[in-house]
């Protein structure tokens, strides 16, 4: 049972989709100023749907998976599961998660997880093999979960603060994306995949991640001033934080960069975003 679940955890990539479920119920909680029962019918279709379009990108990908250090000893490649099985398990998830998210949540929040599915599998995914910067247009994929999250607690879609919510996570996953990108740039050139290093020099790359990382961090400030979070300290504490992701990113802006300066800074632009949603969720839960 423990090498099944770790197949499963593997196959549907869970530490990442559980982080898409954990945004979708910040947008619930955004929206509502608490936190109920309602959440948890969307919340797990979210996590269903992510997860099948996870274990449908396995089988994606499974040809250049095989050629990457990174990426040979997963499930389809390692053959600890075949093609077929994760065909079917990805279509049970899918269909589970479609069948909770409408129940609990409506027509319109199902539209919008089917629609991330889409953009992530037969739009990004495909683009990846195309151009080295298809992760602009695949961050969309980042800014849909809380937007669902939003409207099955009963938000409108054309709010100015869920606008801003979502692009937040649209600006973080840029340079997320980008950072792990530079990490591995020589492991995507072996499976013949188009990198950043061949549009871009060392000094460029870092420059402009930099200035990603400087837009993650001033969008993340404009939460208070959409009415997002109200008490003083989550402000002030936002403000500190920005400053910290802005000082421990400085390292890309030197001549030379290693790949532990990518390395670092991916590592706090990630907590960065993790700090917004735990900070911003105890505003709405316990301050506001």
């Amino acid at each position: 049972m423990k090498n099944k679940f770790q197949i499963f955890a593997e196959i549907t990539k869970l530490r990442i989709t559980i982080f898409v479920t954990v945004t979708t119920m910040f947008g619930f909680i955004a929206a509502t100023n608490s936190i109920s029962f309602q959440i948890l019918l969307p919340a797990f279709g979210i996590l269903l749907l992510a997860c099948g379009s996870a274990a449908l990108n396995h089988y994606q990908e499974r040809k250049t998976d095989v050629l990457m250090e990174r990426t040979k000893n997963r499930p389809i490649p390692s053959g600890k599961i075949s093609a077929k099985s994760t065909i079917q398990l990805s279509i049970a998830l899918v269909v589970v998660g479609s069948i909770l998210l409408f129940i609990g949540s409506g027509l319109l929040a199902l539209s919008l997880g089917l629609l991330n599915l889409i953009w992530y599998n037969a739009v990004y995914t495909p683009l990846k093999k195309v151009s080295a910067l298809a992760i602009i247009p695949g961050s969309l994929v980042g800014a849909i979960p809380p937007v669902v999250g939003w409207v099955a607690g009963g938000g409108n879609i054309l709010d100015p603060q869920i606008i801003l919510i979502s692009f937040f996570f649209f600006i973080w996953q840029i340079p997320h994306f980008w950072l792990l990108l530079m990490v591995l740039d020589k492991d995507y050139q072996k499976a013949g995949f188009p990198t950043l290093t061949q549009i871009f020099s060392q000094q460029q790359l870092g420059r402009i991640t930099f200035v990603w990382i400087i837009a993650t961090g001033v969008t993340g400030l404009l939460l208070p001033l959409f009415q997002i979070s109200h008490n003083q300290f989550v402000n002030y504490s936002l403000f500190i934080a920005a400053l910290l992701l802005a000082y421990k990113s400085i390292n890309l802006l030197q001549q030379t960069q290693e790949t532990s300066a990518f390395r670092f800074a991916f590592r706090s632009i990630n907590y960065f975003a993790l700090f917004v949603v735990l900070v911003v969720t105890i505003d709405k839960l316990f301050v506001s």
